[in-house]
C-alpha cells in the first residue's frame, strides 16, 4: 500500500473518531459543557502521558516552546468548549460543518501573523464557504442563533490553535504537544467543574470516557495521517466526518439536517474541494 493510500486511510480512521467522540458528548444529555470537556481531555492525557513516558520524551516539551505549547493550548480549550457547546444545541452535522470552516480560517490567519500571501482561488473558497454557513446557520439574530454563533467561534479558536502549531512545526513530538494540551485542558476546566458539578450516571460516565477514547483516535490518527502524506493530498477526505456525523444525527438522535443545511455542506464541501484540487495543481513541478 502507498503512503498516500495509508494517510487516507488514517484520515477516514481520524473523521470517524471525531464523529463519534460528538456522539458520544451529546449522548451524554444535561452535562454541563466544561465538566464535558474535561472528561474528553482527562482520557486524551492519560493515553497521551503513556506515550509520553514509553518515548521517554519530556512531558511539557522544551523552555523555548512554552509560549507557543501554552497559547495553542488555550486557543484549543476554548475552541473545544465552544465546539461541545455547539454539539449539544444544534443537530450533530450543524455543528461539525460549522466547526469545518477552520481550514479556511487558517488560510487568513496565516496571511495576517505568518505573511503567508493567499492566492486568489483560495480567496475565492472562503467566500464560497462563507455562503455556506450562512445557509446552514440561516441567521435570524434571536436566541437560536447563538448555538450557531458557539460553532462558527469553535473554528475561529480552532484555526488560531493550529496557526500556532505550523509554528511549532516539528520543534515538539505530536504526543507531548497531545499531552500538553489535554493535560492545559483538564487543569483549566477542573475549578469550573467543581463548581458546577453534575452528577452523572453510569451510562453518562460510559459515554463521556468513551468520548475522550475516539477523541484520542481521531487526534492520532489525524497527526500520523499527515505523515505518510502532505496535508494538500489527502486532507479533503477528513470531510468525511460530516457525513458519519449525519447518519449518527438520523440515526441515533432522528435529526435530519433541513435542505438549506444539506446546501449548505455541499457548498463547503465544494469549496475543500476546489482549493484541494488547486494546492495539488500547484505543487505539481512544471514538465
Amino acid at each position: 500500500m502507498s503512503n498516500r493510500n495509508k494517510g487516507i486511510i488514517l484520515l477516514l480512521i481520524s473523521a470517524f473518531g471525531f464523529a463519534m467522540m460528538a456522539a458520544f458528548v451529546k449522548l451524554s444529555g444535561d452535562v454541563p459543557t466544561v465538566q464535558k470537556t474535561l472528561f474528553r481531555n482527562a482520557v486524551s492525557a492519560v493515553i497521551a502521558f503513556g506515550l509520553v513516558i514509553y518515548h521517554k520524551e519530556r512531558l511539557f516539551g522544551k523552555k523555548e516552546n512554552q509560549v507557543l505549547l501554552l497559547s495553542r493550548s488555550a486557543l484549543g480549550t476554548i475552541g473545544m468548549v465552544l465546539f461541545f457547546y455547539a454539539i449539544d444545541h444544534l443537530v450533530l452535522s450543524d455543528a461539525d460543518m460549522l466547526n469545518k470552516l477552520s481550514p479556511f480560517l487558517l488560510i487568513i490567519f496565516s496571511a495576517i501573523f505568518l505573511k503567508e500571501k493567499a492566492r486568489t482561488y483560495q480567496v475565492v473558497s472562503i467566500v464560497i464557504a462563507f455562503i455556506g454557513t450562512l445557509l446552514i446557520i440561516k441567521p435570524q439574530f434571536s436566541v437560536e442563533f447563538i448555538p450557531y454563533l458557539a460553532g462558527i467561534f469553535s473554528a475561529v479558536f480552532a484555526a488560531g490553535a493550529y496557526t500556532l502549531l505550523r509554528v511549532l512545526g516539528d520543534k515538539e513530538k505530536f504526543y507531548t504537544v497531545v499531552f500538553y494540551f489535554s493535560f492545559f485542558t483538564t487543569i483549566s476546566l477542573t475549578p469550573f467543574t467543581i463548581a458546577y458539578y453534575e452528577p452523572m450516571s453510569t451510562e453518562q460516565w460510559i459515554y463521556l470516557l468513551s468520548a475522550g477514547g475516539f477523541a484520542t483516535i481521531g487526534q492520532f490518527g489525524l497527526t500520523i495521517a499527515y505523515k505518510f502524506a502532505p496535508a494538500r493530498e489527502i486532507s479533503i477526505f477528513f470531510y468525511s466526518t460530516v457525513v458519519y456525523s449525519a447518519l449518527i444525527s438520523i440515526i441515533l438522535f432522528g435529526q435530519v439536517p433541513d435542505w438549506l443545511s444539506i446546501v449548505g455542506y455541499f457548498t463547503i464541501f465544494g469549496a475543500s474541494l476546489y482549493m484541494f484540487l488547486r494546492n495539488n495543481k500547484e505543487a505539481k513541478p512544471a514538465v
